[in-house]
Parts: C-alpha cells; structure tokens; sequence
C-alpha cells in the first residue's frame, strides 16, 4: 500500500544507521569489526587493581577475512 508523507527534517543520521520513508520489505544493515587490545584494556569497575607487568597483543591475522559480509542478507 502506498504511503503519503508530509514534510520532514532529518538532522543526522549516524554511520550505521538507517532511515526510510515510505513501504518497505527488508531493512537489514549489516556491519563488522576487528578488535585487537591488551592485557587489561576492557576492565571495568570500581576500584580495579591491573597488573601487567609483560603485556603483548599479537595483531597478525593469516586468513585475512574474519566476517565476509557479501551476500549475508
């Protein structure tokens, strides 16, 4: 069915967001990212004691492709 919509004023949209006007069947955005961080680095709390005295994150990655995101509807 077809929809009539009035005037509209879009401020922002994010980077990963999505708008649509109107009909629709499907919106499925998908997105991906790779995370490399050290020994610590996602603590949370209060009061937290870390100790990393030798602390080494390796970045190498053979495959290349983790999450391919062509034809993942």
């Amino acid at each position: 069915m077809p929809a009539f919509v009035g005037a509209i004023n879009v401020v922002s949209i994010g980077s990963s967001g999505v708008m649509n006007i109107g009909d629709v069947y499907l919106i499925a955005p998908n997105s991906s990212a790779k995370t490399f961080a050290g020994a610590g680095s996602f603590n949370t709390g209060d009061n937290m004691r870390v100790y990393n005295h030798y602390s080494n994150t390796n970045t190498f990655d053979a495959d290349y492709i983790d999450q391919p995101q062509t034809a993942n509807n």
